[in-house]
């Protein structure tokens, strides 16, 4: 039975997944979070992934808070790039396949019309910068890597732009 590790597994997406899994009885899905899968400690990450030896990762982790990454720059960078950098050698070492989860913040958004995967990155804040950062390291380190970049996720679970939004107005009035 294939093992499928899923990080991130209490964010949005990965709430996602864990319910999609439910369908597929036929893999074995580990799924893993900050408190016993801490992306921003790269020991910890090469024993996990050494002990659960997955065929699959699906990396949903990530550091989201976007206006918090300009001050904490460092742990940003440790979790969106540098994790993945080490997520992806130990996926090129294993043989196990890897499915990254980036963003479109790794473009500046003026774009008129919707961008393509080759189009010219340009991140416009920390957050960005860090995603771009640990895509390059990805397809560096491991170049048969998946890479999707998504805007907002929407689902049950977790903050979406609607949420937000919603949010927001009740905020303001």
């Amino acid at each position: 039975m294939q093992k499928i590790l899923v990080t991130g597994a209490n964010g949005q997406l990965g709430s996602e997944i864990k319910m999609l899994a439910l369908h597929y009885p036929q893999f074995d899905f580990i799924f893993t979070d900050i408190d016993d899968f801490p992306l921003d400690q790269s020991e910890v990450i090469i024993s996990n992934f050494n002990r659960i030896q997955p065929d699959i990762v699906i990396n949903c982790a990530a550091y989201t808070a976007v206006d918090k990454a300009e001050q904490d720059t460092v742990v940003a960078d440790a979790i969106n790039h540098l994790a993945i950098a080490t997520l992806a050698s130990l996926c090129s070492e294993s043989g196990a396949k890897l499915v990254h989860i980036s963003t479109d913040y790794v473009f500046d958004g003026t774009s008129p019309v919707a961008y393509k995967e080759d189009d010219q990155p340009n991140p416009k804040s920390v957050y960005g910068v860090t995603k771009l950062a640990g895509e390059i390291a990805c397809l560096k380190n491991f170049p048969d890597s998946i890479i999707i970049r998504t805007a907002w996720v929407y689902s049950e679970f977790g903050n979406n732009f609607v949420k937000t939004m919603l949010r927001l107005m009740s905020e303001r009035d």
